[in-house]
């Protein structure tokens, strides 16, 4: 068995939505749990170590146990737009829609990142980078499957790692608001 190989389930989004249009269906890896257990051992040790670096945003509110992004919101709402509007200040709030940003992670720019920003290297980024190389998936509905296809981008949605290596990649974007 091949643990970078993996059947994607398609699941609604919201109950009662239109089944005959692609975009209402999120794509959830169906991994083993051979592949999971090995995750989460990586996971015990990846992330104590990168949640300590100091280019991990301690803002970072999506993907981490404890945290969420409604807090993240509620803060930026009623602390920062309040504390501007105080020293009437302008102040504009762009919201960004991410839903398929598991799927556009570039493996180069991450494996990059953990390396020259997080510290990793050695046996640990080969790893990852092991965990990232290779991956192929086919799409599964009841009975029937599709051929399989390369996956050059992104991180299975639906696995353990994934969220920790997302909050990764998007390191730089919240680093803004750290400093």
């Amino acid at each position: 068995m091949c643990f970078n190989t993996t059947d994607v389930l398609p699941l609604l989004k919201k109950s009662g939505a239109d089944q005959g249009d692609p975009a209402n269906f999120r794509p959830i890896s169906n991994l083993s749990t051979i592949s999971k257990v090995l995750e989460r051992l990586a996971l015990v040790q990846l992330r104590p170590y990168l949640l300590s670096s100091v280019n991990f945003c301690p803002f970072q509110s999506g993907y981490r146990t404890g945290h969420f992004t409604e807090t993240a919101v509620l803060m930026v709402l009623l602390n920062d737009v309040d504390t501007a509007g105080d020293d009437r200040r302008c102040t504009v709030v762009i919201g960004l829609d991410i839903s398929a940003a598991f799927d556009t992670i570039s493996h180069k720019t991450l494996l990059h990142r953990l390396h020259a920003e997080f510290g990793l290297s050695s046996t640990a980024l080969d790893w990852v980078c092991s965990y990232l190389s290779d991956r192929r998936q086919y799409v599964k509905i009841g009975q029937h499957s599709s051929g399989l296809f390369d996956c050059s981008y992104g991180v299975p949605q639906g696995s353990v790692l994934g969220p920790l290596l997302f909050a990764v990649y998007v390191s730089p974007v919240t680093l803004g608001k750290c400093y």
